[in-house]
C-alpha cells in the first residue's frame, strides 16, 4: 500500500489542509464504522496507538484508533497553526511535525523564499525525512499553499525545489490558490503537476450557490452549520472566517482526487498515473479541474444530479474551478475520477456522447484516463472530478503577464523585494521570460487546431 504526505505552507495552505483532514476523517468514519486501522486509512494516516498490534487491529468502544495525519505544517506566523492545535483536530497532528515562527514574512515573497527558506531549510528537511520514514512506500507529496503573501508563496516555492533535490523520484502535486493576478514568480517549473485556483473564481462559485439558495432553487433545507452558506443563506464572507466556503470546495476536490488511494474500486487510479497520463510535456503540467457536485450534502440538501447530467456539468464552464471554457480550447488529455456505484459502461457511454463537442490534439485523440472508486462522498450516490490538460489556461497566463508588466514597467513595489539580501532584479526578468515561453508553447498547440495531420509542425517543446 502506498502513502502520501501533505505539506501545508502558510495561512491559506494550513486552513485548506485542516478542512481536508476534517472531511477525510468524516469520510473514513462513515465507511469504517468498526474502527479498524486498515490500508485505506494508512494511505494518509498512521496509527500511533500502542494497543493496536499491526494492521487490522481494532480498539475498544468501536472507535477508530489513535491516528496522526501524514502531514507537515509550516507557517512563519503561528496564529493559524495555534488555532488548529486548539481546535477539534488538535490530536490529529504530530506536534513534532510543525514549524512556526512569530514574525511572519511580511507579505513579501522574497522574505519567505530567501530569508526563511535558508533559515529553516534544515528543519524542514528533517520533518520531511521523518514523514517519509513513516511511510512503507511514499508515493507523492501534496503541497497546499497560496501564491499571495510571503510564506505560502516564497517559502512554498523554496520547498518545491528542496523536494526536487531530496526526493527526485517522488511526485509533487501542487494545489495553489491565487488571491489575485498581480503575483508573478517562477511558476513551478519543478512541480510534477499543478492545480491552481484563482480566489475570484472560487468566490464566483460560492456566489452562484448563494444565489440559488436565496432564489429557492435549492429548497429550504440548508443546514445551519453549512460551510457554504450560513443558516440564513447569506455568504460567510460576512462572518469571522470569510474563506471557509472557498477552502471547503478545494478540500472537497482533494478528497475526490485522493479517493482511489484511500478506498477500493473496480478501476482505481494511482496518483502517479495522473501525472503520467495528463502531462505529455514536463512544462505543460497545469491542470484545469471541475467538480460535480460542487458542494456536499453536508452543506445543502438537494436531490442528486442524474449521472449523465453530472458528466455534462463537468465539461461546462460554470463548473470549472478556473475562469475558463475548455470546450472551446484544445485538450492534451483528460482524466475522469468517478466515485460511487457507477459502471465503466456508463463512463464510456458519456465519453462517446461528449467527444464530438471536445477537441483533442491530433496525436492523442483517445487521451482519456478513467478511475472508478466504489465509495461515494458522504451523502451522495456518486460524484465526478474531471482533470484536464487544456490550452484554456493560456488566457490566465497572458493576463498574469500583462498585469505584472504594467506594474514592473513603473518599478512599482520593486524595492520591497530588492531590499532582501540575495534578491536581484534578474529574478523578475527570468520569471517573465519563463512565462512568455510558456505562453508561446500553448500558442504552438492552439495553432494545430483543425490542421490536417500531415501539415502539423514539429513542436519545439523541450522534453
Amino acid at each position: 500500500m502506498t502513502q502520501s504526505v501533505v505539506v501545508q505552507v502558510g495561512q491559506c495552505g494550513n486552513q485548506i489542509g485542516c478542512c481536508f483532514w476534517d472531511l477525510a476523517l468524516r469520510e473514513h468514519a462513515a465507511v469504517n464504522q468498526k474502527g479498524i486501522y486498515d490500508e485505506a486509512i494508512s494511505s494518509f494516516f498512521r496509527n500511533v496507538d500502542t494497543r493496536v498490534v499491526g494492521d487490522g487491529g481494532s480498539i475498544s468502544k468501536g472507535k477508530i484508533c489513535s491516528l496522526k495525519a501524514r502531514a507537515v505544517l509550516i507557517d512563519m506566523e503561528e496564529g493559524v497553526v495555534n488555532e488548529i492545535l486548539q481546535g477539534p483536530l488538535r490530536d490529529v497532528f504530530d506536534t513534532k511535525q510543525l514549524i512556526t515562527d512569530i514574525s511572519g514574512s511580511g507579505n513579501n515573497w522574497a522574505v519567505g523564499h530567501r530569508v526563511f527558506g535558508s533559515l529553516y531549510q534544515d528543519q524542514i528537511l528533517e520533518k520531511l525525512r521523518k514523514s517519509a520514514e513513516h511511510c512503507d512506500c511514499l508515493q507523492c507529496f501534496f503541497i497546499i499553499h497560496s501564491m499571495g503573501g510571503g510564506t505560502g508563496s516564497g517559502l512554498g516555492t523554496f520547498l518545491l525545489k528542496m523536494l526536487e533535490d531530496e526526493f527526485p523520484e517522488v511526485y509533487r502535486f501542487v494545489t495553489s490558490i491565487y488571491p489575485s493576478e498581480y503575483h508573478l514568480y517562477p511558476l513551478f517549473l519543478i512541480a510534477s503537476l499543478l492545480m491552481f485556483f484563482p480566489r475570484k473564481s472560487l468566490f464566483d462559485i460560492i456566489s452562484k450557490i448563494d444565489l440559488m439558495v436565496n432564489s429557492g432553487k435549492l429548497g429550504t433545507t440548508v443546514k445551519p452549520k453549512s460551510l457554504v452558506t450560513s443558516s440564513s443563506g447569506a455568504l460567510k464572507t460576512r462572518h469571522k472566517k470569510p474563506f471557509d466556503a472557498m477552502n471547503n470546495i478545494v478540500a472537497n476536490l482533494l478528497l475526490n482526487l485522493t479517493s482511489s488511494a484511500r478506498f477500493e474500486g473496480s478501476l482505481n487510479m494511482d496518483l502517479n498515473e495522473i501525472s503520467m497520463n495528463l502531462v505529455p510535456f514536463p512544462q505543460l503540467h497545469y491542470l484545469v479541474s471541475s467538480l460535480t457536485p460542487l458542494y456536499t450534502l453536508t452543506d445543502v440538501n438537494i436531490p442528486p444530479r442524474r449521472l449523465d447530467q453530472m458528466f455534462s456539468d463537468a465539461f461546462s464552464k460554470d463548473h470549472q474551478l478556473l475562469r475558463a471554457d475548455p470546450k472551446h480550447s484544445l485538450y492534451l488529455a483528460c482524466a475522469l475520477m468517478v466515485r460511487g456505484n457507477v459502471q465503466i459502461s456508463d463512463v464510456r457511454r458519456n465519453i462517446e456522447r461528449l467527444k464530438p463537442s471536445l477537441q483533442f490534439v491530433s496525436w492523442n485523440q483517445e487521451g482519456w484516463k478513467t478511475s472508478l472508486c466504489s465509495i461515494p462522498p458522504v451523502g451522495h450516490s456518486h460524484s465526478l472530478l474531471a482533470l484536464a490538460n487544456n490550452t484554456c489556461v493560456k488566457p490566465t497566463f497572458m493576463e498574469l503577464k500583462e498585469r505584472f508588466m504594467r506594474l514592473y514597467t513603473k518599478k512599482a513595489h520593486l524595492h520591497h523585494y530588492l531590499q532582501v539580501e540575495g534578491m536581484e532584479e534578474s529574478c523578475f526578468t527570468e520569471a517573465v521570460s519563463s512565462l512568455s515561453a510558456l505562453i508561446q508553447e500553448y500558442n504552438q498547440l492552439d495553432a494545430t487546431k483543425n490542421m490536417p495531420v500531415q501539415d502539423l509542425p514539429r513542436l519545439s517543446i523541450a522534453m
